[in-house]
């Protein structure tokens, strides 16, 4: 009897160990980029934790796509899966990994490359450029090494951006406009690309209402300045736009997207990313 019981519990066992070995994330594997640097698609991640993401990652976000790479901390290419970016410990699902897989179903015959360069409560200062290198800001300055590492193999297509969270204050919003466009025009000028695409993601409804120190609800009136300033810029900057935050929740602390509403916004970067460069003819 107790043969029979340890047989079954083995079997139960071995039937457990092949239902998870469905769902397991692939261990982090570096590869080669593809030949054909035409047929590799680049786009550079910027911004603060929101792009870098804060979600929760769930087995969907381990399912890779072998043609979705991404540059890792060491500049090698890898097969991308959440989280992507590694600017904190806890870095968790961004809408990068969710942009790059709609990306490269879009069109079977290229490969995506993303280049995760968002820092985690970053002030805009810190992703400015200046003609004094010595003033440039320092996220700025990792993401065009970062890029300029990365174009060796492909071929950039698009920034997309979602930052001013940390801005969101009296002082933060002035200049706002002033400074994103800097950044887009930095972006452009260093990596010589005066077309490149730029999408911005609006900051959500949900950080308009925030906890203070004693958990009390306060109201921010600067979360819609910067989405203002948004808008603004489309009308323009060339080759600029914007995705919506709308219907999108929080992780329960009010400021960061929780790991759907990552993969929402994901889509939202992919769609208008997709209008824009079918509109130049580079894309199916």
């Amino acid at each position: 009897m107790k043969t029979i019981k340890l047989i079954l519990c083995l079997i139960c066992l071995f039937c457990l160990q092949q239902a998870f070995s469905q769902i397991k994330p692939i261990v982090r594997k570096t590869v080669k980029p593809p030949i054909n640097k035409s047929k590799f698609y680049l786009f550079l991640l910027v911004g603060q934790s929101n792009m870098a993401g804060r979600g929760k990652v769930e087995s969907v976000d381990t399912l890779p796509n072998p043609k979705v790479l991404t540059l890792n901390s060491r500049g090698e290419w890898e097969v991308a899966k959440d989280p992507i970016h590694f600017d904190r410990s806890y870095a968790g699902v961004g809408p990068g990994l969710t942009f790059g897989k709609l990306m490269a179903e879009a069109d079977t015959s290229i490969y995506i490359g993303l280049i995760p360069c968002a820092v985690g409560g970053s002030s805009i200062n810190a992703w400015l450029p200046a003609v004094d290198t010595a003033k440039t800001g320092k996220n700025y300055k990792v993401a065009i090494l970062r890029t300029r590492t990365a174009i060796q193999s492909g071929t950039l297509k698009g920034v997309i951006w979602h930052q001013g969270e940390t801005d969101c204050t009296a002082k933060g919003v002035v200049n706002y406009q002033e400074k994103l466009n800097k950044v887009v025009n930095g972006f452009r000028t260093d990596l010589k690309n005066p077309t490149l695409t730029f999408i911005a993601g609006e900051l959500p409804a949900f950080q308009t209402q925030q906890p203070d120190k004693e958990k009390k609800m306060q109201f921010n009136p600067y979360v819609a300045q910067i989405n203002t300033t948004l808008q603004n810029l489309k009308s323009i900057l060339a080759n600029f736009d914007y995705v919506v935050a709308t219907d999108t929740d929080h992780i329960g602390d009010y400021l960061h997207f929780n790991a759907t509403s990552a993969r929402i916004m994901g889509q939202r970067y992919a769609n208008l990313m997709l209008k824009s460069i079918k509109q130049q003819g580079a894309i199916k």
